[in-house]
C-alpha cells in the first residue's frame, strides 16, 4: 500500500461516524482481536524462534530427528494461520461486507487440517482419521473452488 492509498484520520473517522451501532461494534471487535493475534503471533515467534536456535545451533548442525520436524512445522503453520486469520479480519475492517468471507473461512480451515496432517504420525493415526481428515480436505477443496468460481462470475458479470 503506498501513501496515496492511505487514508487519512478524518476519512477514518467520518467513515466511522457513518456505520450504525452494530458495525460500530463489529469494528472495534475486529480491531481488538487483530491486537490479541498480533500478540499470540509475537510470542508463538519468539517461541519458534528459540525452538530453531536450539534445535539448530546448540546441538552443533546434528540432523534433526524426524519428530522434532513435525513439532517446528507445526510451529510454523500455527504462525501462518494466525497471520493469515490476523489479515482476513484486517481487510474485513477495511471494506464494508461482513466480518469473514466465506473463501478465508475454508483457506484457515484448509490450513488447519494441512497443519493436523503434517503434525501427526500416521503411523499412530487410525485408518478412520486420516479418511475424516482426507474427506474434510476434500469438500473445504471443492467449497473453496466452487466460493471462488462464483466470484470469478460475479466479477465478469460486473464487468460487462
Amino acid at each position: 500500500m503506498n501513501m496515496a492509498e492511505v487514508p487519512d484520520k478524518s476519512t477514518n473517522r467520518q467513515q466511522f461516524s457513518a456505520m450504525n451501532l452494530y458495525e460500530k461494534f463489529e469494528h472495534v471487535v475486529i480491531l481488538i482481536l487483530g491486537g490479541i493475534i498480533a500478540v499470540i503471533v509475537v510470542a508463538s515467534m519468539w517461541t519458534l524462534l528459540r525452538e530453531v536456535a536450539s534445535s539448530v545451533f546448540l546441538n552443533g548442525f546434528v540432523p534433526l530427528p524426524f519428530a522434532k520436524f513435525q513439532v517446528l512445522f507445526g510451529m510454523i503453520f500455527t504462525v501462518v494461520i494466525a497471520l493469515e486469520f490476523k489479515r482476513s479480519l484486517l481487510v474485513a475492517a477495511e471494506r464494508s461486507f461482513g466480518v469473514l468471507q466465506v473463501r478465508t473461512i475454508v483457506l484457515i480451515a484448509l490450513l488447519a487440517i494441512v497443519r493436523k496432517f503434517i503434525i501427526a504420525d500416521l503411523s499412530e493415526l487410525s485408518p478412520l482419521k486420516i479418511a475424516s481428515l482426507s474427506g474434510a480436505v476434500l469438500a473445504l477443496g471443492a467449497v473453496y473452488w466452487l466460493v471462488r468460481d462464483q466470484d470469478r462470475r460475479e466479477a465478469q458479470n460486473e464487468e460487462l
